[in-house]
């Protein structure tokens, strides 16, 4: 069976499979169901004491949560379902709008942090890994927007739109200002 995994002449998905039908007196299955029960039982432990682990899992939950409902705005007709017969183009063109989103995104978060670091601003590395690309509220999915093209090509710098200018609010915290 490990052979088989690693030199690839059978997927572990097919292993599961068979052993999940397997009968109950197979002995490899039932030390590997057992073993996964352990494993289960390590992981609920240390999600239940340790808060730290707790927020790191919560943080990529909320990523998925985030990127599911930046696929979802741009279905809002459908709410969220694909109805049409051909769905491999309607996935594509979903799929292609969504990475263009969080690519946009992703560049203006990186120059947003890059002008607040110019500033003598100081953002750490180990926050970056809180940012999460699937940030929409900046986008508009609804709705028409005229848009200057001459105008707005002779604002741009280098190719890109300015980052917007940090706000700083009555409590002395700062707004969103990364935003492109």
């Amino acid at each position: 069976m490990a052979g088989s995994l690693r030199f690839g002449e059978a997927t572990a998905s097919l292993v599961v499979g068979k052993w999940s039908a397997a009968s109950r007196q197979n002995t490899l299955a039932a030390a590997i169901k057992e073993w996964g029960r352990i494993r289960r039982t390590i992981h609920a432990a240390r999600y239940l004491s340790d808060p730290v682990y707790r927020r790191k899992i919560s943080r990529q939950l909320n990523k998925g949560e985030s990127l599911h409902a930046l696929r979802r705005d741009p279905h809002y007709a459908q709410q969220g379902t694909i109805v049409r017969p051909h769905l491999t183009d309607q996935s594509w063109c979903l799929t292609i709008l969504t990475n263009a989103v969080i690519t946009w995104t992703t560049e203006y978060y990186g120059k947003g942090i890059t002008e607040l670091r110019a500033q003598g601003r100081e953002v750490p590395d180990e926050l970056l890994s809180f940012i999460a690309p699937g940030h929409r509220e900046n986008i508009n999915f609804f709705g028409f927007i005229e848009v200057d093209i001459e105008g707005e090509t002779a604002k741009l710098d280098d190719g890109w739109r300015p980052p917007r200018p940090t706000l700083v609010n009555e409590a002395g915290t700062t707004g969103s200002g990364c935003r492109g």
